[in-house]
C-alpha cells in the first residue's frame, strides 16, 4: 500500500492569537506539558502522520452532514485545529452512511461553548461539548492525552479502568486514547485530507480490527470496549485480531463494574445497529453473554434451543430495522428473557402456585435479576410485562375477554411474539391460527369507528334517549 509521508500540520503561526485579539476573548489556558511522561510511554511509538490527500481517499464533504461542516469551519476559523473523527471518517472510507458526525479539535470544552450559543456540556469522566441542532447533535471532543493517575483530571481506579479522562494534549497524542485503529482517523477540515497513525485506512481496507496499543492495557481502561469489538465486527464484518480475542476470554469479568445504565445504552446499541443476529452469535462465542443477559445465558448452557428463539426475534428485529420501520426494546429484552421467565413460573406451579399467580412472581423475580445487569427503563419493562402476561390470555377465544385482548393496545406486539413462539417450536400452533384468522375477520377499532361514521352519515343512526329534567 502507498504511504504519503508528510509533517503534521497544526496551523499557521499566529493565526489561532490574532482570532483570540480579533474576537476580544481571553487568551488560551497554557495546556500542561506532557513530554517526559510521553517520552517513556510513547519511546516505540512511530508518531509520524500519514496524510492521505483528498484526491486519494474520496471522501467528498458532499457526504458529511452540513451541521458537522458548519462545527469545523467555524472551529477553523477562530484559529483551532479541528478534524472530523471516529466512526463517521471510517464509514464514509468504506462507502457507507455515517449515523453520526464527531468532531475532535484542540479547543477545550470551555472554549467550544464560548464559540457556539447551541452549546452544551455534559460528562463528568469525559468531558464532552455536545451542539445542537435541533433534535441532532454534534458531539465535539478535546484532543486527549494520556494521564499517570496523579492529575486531578485524569484518574485511574486499581484495576487500570478509567474513572476521569480530562488531560488534553495534541492530535498526536489523542490517536493513543482511541480504541481501535478502524476509529483513528482524522479528516482535517484545513486541507480535506485523511490523517493516519496507526495503519487505520490499512485495517479498514482490510477490514481487520485491532487495538491501538496494549491490548490489555485498552480494555482495562474501558472494558466496554469489549463490547464495542463485538459490534464492529458484526455491523462492519471485519475480523477480529487473535490479541483481542485473548483478552475478551481473560478480561471479560470485568464488565461486571460497569454500571448498569451505560451497559443498557451499549446493549442497545449492539441490538439496535441491523446486525443483531451476529452480535448474538459472537456474544455468546466470546463468552460476553453471561455478563449482559446472565440468567439467559445459563438457560442456554442447559437448552441450546433457546437459542433458537432468541435469533428468530432478532432477525425480525434486525428485518424491521433495514425497512427503517420503528424497534421498541422492550421486545427485544421480553424474548431474550422469555426462556429464564418460563423457568421460574414451571417452577411455581409446581410449588401449587396458580399459573397466573407464578407468572406475575416470575416476572417479577426476572425482571428484578436482570435491572441489576442492565438499567432497562421502567417504561420498557412495562412493556415486557404485558408481552408476557397476555400469552397465556391467548387461550380464551370466547366473550369479553377475547373482545378486550383484541382491543389491548400491546396486542400486536404480544401477538408477534407468540408468533415467533410457535416458529421456535412450541406447541402454540392452534392459538397462533386462531388469532389470525380473528384479526381477519374483525376490522381494528379505528375502522370500526370509522365505519360507525359511516353509518352515522347514513341517516340510521340511533335516536338519542331524552333527558330527563328534574321536578320543578
Amino acid at each position: 500500500m502507498l504511504k504519503w509521508l508528510s509533517s503534521l500540520a497544526r496551523g499557521k503561526p499566529g493565526k489561532q492569537g490574532a482570532a483570540k485579539k480579533q474576537s476580544g476573548g481571553a487568551p488560551r489556558r497554557q495546556k500542561k506539558s506532557t513530554g517526559k511522561k510521553r517520552a517513556s510511554a510513547n519511546a516505540d511509538r512511530q508518531l509520524d502522520a500519514v496524510r492521505i490527500p483528498r484526491a486519494e481517499h474520496g471522501i467528498s464533504r458532499k457526504d458529511i452532514d452540513e451541521h458537522a461542516l458548519k462545527v469545523l469551519y467555524r472551529l477553523r476559523k477562530a484559529g483551532y485545529h479541528a478534524c472530523l473523527v471516529g466512526g463517521a471518517v471510517r464509514d464514509l472510507a468504506l462507502g457507507m452512511k455515517p449515523k453520526d458526525f464527531d468532531v475532535a479539535t484542540d479547543a477545550t470544552p470551555e472554549e467550544v461553548n464560548r464559540l457556539f450559543r447551541n452549546c452544551r456540556l455534559i460528562g463528568r469522566r469525559f468531558r464532552l461539548a455536545h451542539i445542537h441542532f435541533g433534535r441532532q447533535i454534534i458531539e465535539v471532543a478535546t484532543f486527549r492525552a494520556d494521564h499517570d493517575g496523579g492529575d486531578s483530571d485524569g484518574r485511574l481506579d486499581e484495576s487500570g479502568r478509567i474513572l476521569r479522562d480530562n488531560v488534553y494534549g495534541d492530535i498526536a497524542q489523542d490517536v493513543w486514547r482511541r480504541d481501535f485503529t478502524a476509529n483513528a482517523l482524522y479528516y482535517d477540515i484545513e486541507d480535506f485530507s485523511v490523517i493516519d497513525f496507526v495503519d487505520g485506512w490499512r485495517d479498514i481496507h482490510e477490514r481487520k480490527l485491532r487495538v491501538i496499543g496494549d491490548t490489555e492495557t485498552r480494555f482495562r481502561e474501558d472494558p466496554v470496549r469489549m463490547i464495542r469489538a463485538i459490534r464492529f465486527a458484526a455491523k462492519l464484518q471485519f475480523t477480529i485480531d487473535d490479541e483481542i480475542t485473548r483478552a475478551i476470554h481473560q478480561l471479560g469479568g470485568l464488565l461486571q463494574d460497569i454500571p448498569p445504565a451505560r451497559l443498557y445504552e451499549e446493549t442497545l446499541k449492539l441490538f439496535h445497529s441491523g446486525h443483531a443476529v451476529e452480535s448474538f452469535q459472537q456474544l455468546h462465542e466470546y463468552r460476553l453473554l453471561q455478563y449482559l443477559f446472565p440468567q439467559t445465558a445459563t438457560m442456554i448452557e442447559q437448552d441450546e434451543s433457546v437459542v433458537k428463539f432468541i435469533e428468530l426475534a432478532l432477525q425480525s428485529t434486525d428485518k424491521r430495522i433495514q425497512a427503517g420501520l420503528p424497534v421498541t426494546p422492550a421486545f427485544l429484552f421480553a424474548a431474550m428473557l422469555w426462556a429464564p421467565l418460563q423457568k421460574q413460573a414451571e417452577q411455581g406451579v409446581a410449588e401449587g402456585m396458580p399459573y397466573a399467580m407464578a407468572m406475575q412472581q416470575a416476572i417479577a423475580e426476572v425482571v428484578g435479576q436482570q435491572v441489576r445487569t442492565l438499567s432497562i427503563p421502567r417504561r420498557f419493562t412495562t412493556v415486557m410485562r404485558d408481552i408476557w402476561s397476555m400469552q397465556s390470555r391467548f387461550r380464551y377465544r370466547k366473550g369479553r375477554r377475547a373482545h378486550s385482548l383484541l382491543n389491548h393496545p400491546k396486542f400486536r406486539a404480544a401477538y408477534d411474539f407468540i408468533c415467533l413462539r410457535g416458529e421456535a417450536g412450541e406447541d402454540v400452533s392452534e392459538d397462533v391460527q386462531f388469532w389470525t384468522e380473528k384479526q381477519k375477520r374483525t376490522p381494528p377499532p379505528q375502522q370500526q369507528h370509522e365505519d360507525e361514521a359511516g353509518h352515522k352519515r347514513s341517516g340510521s343512526r340511533r335516536r338519542r334517549r331524552p333527558r330527563r329534567r328534574k321536578p320543578q
